[in-house]
């Protein structure tokens, strides 16, 4: 199973369409859970990321191996990223991705990782990064099942 752990909501109907759409095509590979919890509006900084922090541990398991998407974290190509998660599923059935609010993941949130991942160092919104995220997931169950999918 994949959960998806991210702050703030999707509003776009087009972004709302293209998760969907991953939503259906992962669905045939694995279970997927796609969890969005409030951002929170508050000038302090800090009480923006505890607050988050809050939300977001509610729904790790002790078990889940967590993937924290981080600016800072490793870089992958597709096929490493396949392999890595292949890899995860054969000691772990649940793999959790957590992806921040505007001013990132909480450094508790960071510390219970498992594994940091970059997709770059440019900034992306967040609502556009899921849609990246999934078709990513998605891409890696077609490369480790050995079909096609364009390059």
């Amino acid at each position: 199973m994949i959960k998806i752990i991210c702050v703030g909501k999707i509003k776009e109907k087009y972004l709302k369409d293209a998760i969907e759409e991953y939503k259906k095509r992962i669905s045939k590979y694995t279970k997927l859970e796609i969890i969005e919890v409030n951002d929170i509006d508050n000038p302090s900084i800090d009480i923006v990321l505890l607050k988050e922090k809050e939300l977001i541990e509610k729904h790790i398991d002790t078990r889940d191996f967590v993937i924290t998407m981080e600016i800072e974290g490793n870089m992958l190509s597709s096929i490493e990223l396949a392999r890595k998660i292949d890899n995860i599923f054969n000691t772990n059935s649940t793999i959790t991705f957590v992806i921040g609010g505007s001013y990132g993941i909480h450094q508790d949130i960071k510390a219970r990782s498992d594994y940091k991942l970059s997709f770059s160092k440019l900034t992306f919104p967040h609502q556009l990064f899921r849609v990246n995220l999934l078709e990513q997931i998605y891409r890696t169950f077609k490369i480790n099942n050995n079909e096609a999918y364009h390059k």
